[in-house]
């Protein structure tokens, strides 16, 4: 999920158990006292920039202790610690309280508390800082002082601005009783404060963002919400209230689905101007909260069964920025979905909408097979008819921009732009079996897959409405693809397909994670299937929590490294269902469950990857430490599981819906109330120790099918079907 904006690099560090909150496009990253500590990558953003790099609280020049965190809504936390002690005492006597809000910028009500006989005077201090840094800058360690970075003292604040950005903060301060002394050299807020005996002293500071030289208006004000984040916390209600229920007799599940909710609700992202239209989905927190392409439609394919909302609001923003000219600083090609949205202050685009990117080969297939999704699911169906032509448009840049050969391939514009373009973006992301780095242009074997899956989509579609010409050309199209891709990327040496081609078209031959979404998306032919899960399940790969990127005896292999050994529970959830959707039911399973044990080892919440060290040699999942947390596509990994473990797969269109739970042993009853489904909300109950499922509240028009779909099979020439459905009434036995 690397940026297209920076130079290749992996993000910094933002410290061992660092705090974030979120809301909308702004989120704080801090230590768990509450502090922004300068020299790390914690800070206040807003608008892609860091408005505050350091706020510190100091009681007599001592720094606050850490006691508790209370996490409240996503964008709220008490900090609660402790001063240290006075002089001739054994122990603090002073209790300190930050109650924090984030929204645009932050809102802290600070409180002393004395528990002791005496008054207690001391000083309170909150060192401020601000580099105006643009968010790339702090995640590729390129951080530098603007020069021009002025601060001026105003009546109880201190504003600081870069007139190059047009950007910076005003902290203003109010404490009844108490005079506030700004200090402009170092960046001080001086409270002299005297704490009654066993009585309390309280200040309010907020930190209001300036963009293009305009503050803005707070979320906040004293303990009290704006109508922005009032509207924010109405929001999230009134989501809760819609979502499906789960009942659950695992209780570490329970917790898992329950943290999956509130981190989806934290990430949605509303158009400020316009919040009445349906959300998107941030990549992630800290460093990617803002609208991705791929990142984004995975997302919200996974989390379909708890809030299509996100799919129709995703696909609806994508289709709006969907590319029409030719630009090689952006990438941008007509018909071709971006990769991300930014809104950082730069010379070339400072536009209010936003900088689009498009460097992302696999945003547009992923498009079409989203918008298919949503027409198997029967929801927002008019939403579905009008995304349409969208679609169109990203096949058909497929076909006029990014075919080659046969094959779907990427190469940067410019050396601006990222070197890989699938979803392992890292510089060293693709290799081969010795180490060797592949050399771009590169066609990806799962980007095939899902580009089959898209014809697959596009093709019902055409079926559907009765058009047999655009029916028969995207079948074909489908068909030719899958016979050349398991000819040209098969290895019968190896037993595996290739990882990609590479610029001489040479089979780039190293064993990873993309082989599974090629079972993901069904372009795999089935008498081939077999061997490719041996090797997906294999010590090579598996390490008991979930599967490698690469497998441990490849030259580039590094346990500790973003693409090259780590594990990604997203990449691992796509395996698991593609080993479902073949037939590898105990596999499937097994995949499911190390996951869920990696998330309850986490506190419930999956991360963006972990390290890929065996389990049998650490017990629990090792964190990498600039792992994103939480991250979108990892917080929905878990649904997916659930959907995958219960073998959901509808076809509303053909008046079908296949649900044949396979719960592995020991994942107790599962009962599921509201899943929305045809325009409808319907119930399940399933448990582990039967095969049979009870389902109300379907559509009268929609039978349910107690049992699994048919796994895919070979079949070549054969008619294909749909990568997520078994084949239509009459439709032809055979091929994908």
């Amino acid at each position: 999920m690397t940026s297209g904006w920076t130079f290749e690099g992996q993000p910094s560090a933002i410290g061992g158990g660092a705090m974030t909150l979120v809301a909308g496009g702004s989120f704080c990253v801090s230590a768990r006292n509450g502090d922004i500590l300068p020299g790390a990558a914690q800070g206040i953003y807003y608008a892609d920039t860091r408005l505050l790099s350091q706020w510190e609280l100091r009681v007599d020049d001592g720094p606050i202790e850490e006691l508790q965190v209370l996490a409240g809504e996503p964008y709220h936390a008490t900090f609660v610690g402790r001063a240290a002690p006075r002089p001739g005492q054994a122990e603090s006597t002073l209790l300190v309280v930050r109650d924090r809000y984030v929204g645009g910028g932050l809102s802290e009500d600070i409180t002393i508390r004395n528990m002791s006989h005496e008054p207690a005077g001391c000083m309170v201090t909150l060192h401020v800082g601000s580099d105006v840094c643009d968010l790339f800058e702090v995640k590729t360690h390129r951080v530098h002082w603007v020069a021009d970075v002025t601060t001026a003292a105003e009546e109880r604040s201190l504003r600081m601005f870069s007139i190059s950005k047009g950007r910076g903060v005003r902290v203003v301060a109010k404490a009844d009783g108490t005079q506030v002394l700004p200090v402009t050299a170092p960046r001080l807020l001086v409270f002299r404060v005297v704490v009654p005996p066993r009585g309390e002293w309280s200040a309010c500071v907020q930190a209001d963002p300036i963009i293009d030289g305009v503050e803005t208006e707070p979320w906040y004000s004293e303990k009290r919400l704006s109508p922005a984040l009032a509207r924010r916390a109405g929001q999230l209600f009134e989501w809760d209230k819609r979502l499906p229920r789960v009942t659950t007799t695992n209780t570490a599940l329970a917790g898992i689905l329950r943290q999956s909710h509130n981190d989806l609700g934290a990430l949605r992202l509303f158009d400020p101007v316009h919040p009445e239209l349906p959300p998107t989905v941030a990549a992630g927190a800290p460093w990617f909260m803002t609208l991705f392409g791929r990142d984004s439609l995975l997302t919200s394919w996974m989390a379909l069964p708890l809030d299509p909302d996100l799919a129709h609001g995703t696909l609806s923003r994508l289709a709006a920025l969907q590319g029409t000219k030719i630009d090689p600083l952006t990438e941008e090609e007509p018909g071709k979905i971006m990769h991300e949205l930014r809104y950082g202050a730069r010379q070339d685009d400072t536009s209010a909408g936003g900088h689009a990117y498009y460097g992302s080969v696999d945003a547009s297939p992923l498009f079409v097979i989203l918008l298919g999704e949503l027409r198997r699911w029967g929801l927002h169906r008019a939403a579905v008819e009008r995304l349409l032509p969208h679609a169109d448009a990203a096949l058909e840049w497929i076909e006029r921009y990014g075919m080659r050969d046969g094959f779907l391939w990427y190469q940067r514009k410019t050396d601006q732009g990222l070197l890989n373009q699938g979803w392992k973006d890292s510089f060293d992301g693709i290799n081969f079996a010795d180490g060797t780095i592949a050399r771009p242009p590169i066609a990806l074997a799962e980007v095939q897959g899902y580009v089959y899956a898209a014809c697959i989509a596009r093709h019902y579609f055409a079926q559907e409405a009765g058009d047999t010409e655009t029916e028969r050309r995207y079948r074909d199209r489908a068909a030719e693809l899958r016979a050349r891709f398991n000819e040209r990327f098969w290895l019968p040496d190896r037993g595996y397909f290739a990882v990609g081609l590479d610029h001489d078209g040479r089979p780039i031959d190293a064993l990873a994670s993309n082989i599974g979404h090629c079972l993901w998306s069904g372009i795999v032919d089935r008498d081939k299937a077999a061997v490719v899960a041996e090797h997906l399940m294999s010590p090579r790969m598996f390490t008991g929590f979930g599967i490698r990127t690469l497998a441990s005896d490849m030259g580039a292999y590094n346990p500790m490294s973003y693409h090259n050994g780590s594990v990604w529970p997203h990449d691992s959830a796509l395996v698991a269902a593609g080993l479902m959707r073949y037939g590898f039911v105990e596999e499937a399973q097994r995949v499911a469950t190390g996951l869920l044990d990696a998330a309850q080892a986490f506190d419930d919440r999956l991360p963006e990857l972990f390290c890929g060290f065996d389990r049998a040699e650490f017990r629990v999942p090792v964190p990498y430490p600039t792992s994103c947390s939480p991250q979108a596509w990892a917080s929905a990994t878990p649904i997916q599981l659930v959907r995958l473990l219960l073998r959901i797969d509808p076809w509303v269109p053909y008046r079908k819906v296949w649900i044949a739970p396979a719960l592995p042993k020991g994942f107790g009853e599962l009962r599921i109330s509201g899943f929305p489904l045809a325009g409808a909300r319907v119930d399940l109950e399933a448990r582990e120790d039967s095969d049979e499922v009870y389902v109300s509240g379907l559509p009268e028009e929609v039978r349910l099918i107690p049992e699994p779909r048919p796994p895919a099979s070979a079949g070549v020439g054969a008619r294909p079907r749909s990568p997520w459905t078994p084949r239509p009434p009459g439709g032809a036995a055979g091929a994908e």
